[in-house]
C-alpha cells in the first residue's frame, strides 16, 4: 500500500497516552459493507452501510473503491455529473485518477494524495483513469467520502483542494507500533491539511501486527472506524473487526484499536480510516448527486442542472 510512509517510525512525534480520567470511546455498532459497482463500473464497498444514521453526521456515505487489478483495457471512471451541497474527499491510495470540473478544479492524485471538492452550490466534474493507465492495466484502490455541509453552506462557492501526500502531517504512537496519517483536522495537537467547512478530522493508520492505537478524539465529534485491510479489534472490549468491515463508536476522549498478531499475507499490516466530525442535526434530503435540507430543494437542483446553471463541460 504506497500511501506516504516513513522508515523509522521512531523519528515521528507521538501522540498522547490516555490519562487519568480519559473515558474510551464504546463500541455501539459493527457493520460489514456490502459490496457493489460505481461510475461506469468500478467495485465499490458501501463503508457505512448498515450503521445507525444517527451515527454519521455529518457524513453522508464513503465508498472503498478498490482494491482491483485491472487487465488492460478495463480501468473505469465516472462520466461527467452534478453534484451540489456536500463535499467529496477522494483519498487515492493505489493507481490513478484524475479530475476535472467545471469551475477549474482539477489534477491528477496518486498513492497518498487527496482531492477535496466542495460542490456547495453546484459543480460539474468528471473522475477518470488517465490513458496510459487504461492502456495498461495495473491495480486501483481509493476511498471517497461525503460529507455534509450545514444549511448556512449549501450554496456557498464551490472549491477544489488538491492535497499532496507530502502535505499530510504523520505521527505514530509512543512505541511506535502504528503511523498515523492526519489528513484533516486535529489529532493531539497535530493537524492535517485539508481545510473543511465543517469542523471534522480524518486519518489513515496503519497498525504493525499485534499493535494497539490508542487514538485520542474530539471529544464533541462522533467517532467512526472502517478497516481498509487486514483485521484486528476495536474498542477496550476487543470486538473483533476485519477488511470491510466498520465501526460506530460511542461518546469518549479516545478510541482503541488492536492489530492481530497473524495477518493475511496478502495484507501484512492492519489499516483503517477513522473519521468523525461535529453533528451538524439539519434535515437531510438526499437524491443521487444532491444532498439538501428538503424535497423542494433537491427538486431545484436537479431544475438548473437540467437548465446549465452548474456550469459548463470545458472543450
Amino acid at each position: 500500500m504506497p500511501a506516504i510512509t516513513v522508515d523509522d517510525l521512531t523519528v515521528l512525534p507521538r501522540i498522547s497516552a490516555p490519562g487519568l480520567g480519559d473515558q474510551p470511546r464504546p463500541v455501539k455498532q459493527v457493520s460489514t459493507a456490502p459490496q457493489g459497482y460505481e461510475g461506469e463500473g468500478f467495485p465499490v464497498r458501501r463503508a457505512f452501510a448498515g450503521l445507525d444514521l444517527r451515527d454519521l453526521d455529518p457524513f453522508i456515505m464513503m465508498d472503498q473503491m478498490g482494491e482491483v487489478e485491472y487487465a488492460p483495457g478495463e480501468p473505469k471512471g465516472t462520466p461527467w455529473h452534478p453534484h451540489r451541497g456536500f463535499e467529496t474527499v477522494t483519498y487515492m491510495i493505489d493507481g490513478v485518477m484524475g479530475h476535472t470540473d467545471s469551475h477549474g478544479g482539477g489534477g491528477s492524485i496518486t498513492d497518498g494524495d487527496t482531492q477535496w471538492m466542495t460542490a456547495g452550490s453546484g459543480i460539474l466534474h468528471i473522475e477518470t483513469p488517465p490513458e496510459w493507465l487504461v492502456t495498461s492495466g495495473g491495480l486501483f484502490h481509493g476511498v471517497q467520502l461525503w460529507v455534509n455541509l450545514p444549511r448556512s453552506d449549501k450554496r456557498t462557492d464551490p472549491r477544489y483542494q488538491d492535497i499532496r501526500s507530502g502535505e499530510v502531517g504523520l505521527v505514530t504512537t509512543p512505541d511506535g507500533g502504528a503511523l498515523v496519517r492526519v489528513i484533516a483536522g486535529d489529532v493531539d495537537g497535530h493537524v492535517g491539511p485539508g481545510s473543511t467547512h465543517t469542523p471534522m478530522t480524518m486519518v489513515h493508520a496503519t497498525l504493525e501486527p499485534g499493535a494497539q492505537l490508542e487514538l485520542p478524539w474530539q471529544v464533541d465529534f462522533n467517532a467512526l472506524v472502517y478497516v481498509l485491510n487486514g483485521a484486528g479489534t476495536v474498542g477496550i472490549d476487543r470486538q473483533p473487526i476485519r477488511m470491510g468491515q466498520s465501526a460506530a463508536l460511542g461518546a469518549g476522549d479516545y478510541l482503541t484499536l488492536a492489530a492481530d498478531q497473524r495477518q493475511e499475507s496478502r495484507s501484512p499490516k492492519m489499516d483503517v480510516i477513522v473519521v468523525g466530525g461535529e453533528p451538524i442535526r439539519d434535515a437531510i434530503a438526499w437524491a443521487g448527486p444532491f444532498v439538501m435540507n428538503t424535497k423542494a430543494e433537491v427538486l431545484e437542483a436537479y431544475e438548473d442542472f437540467q437548465k446549465g446553471r452548474f456550469g459548463h463541460i470545458p472543450a
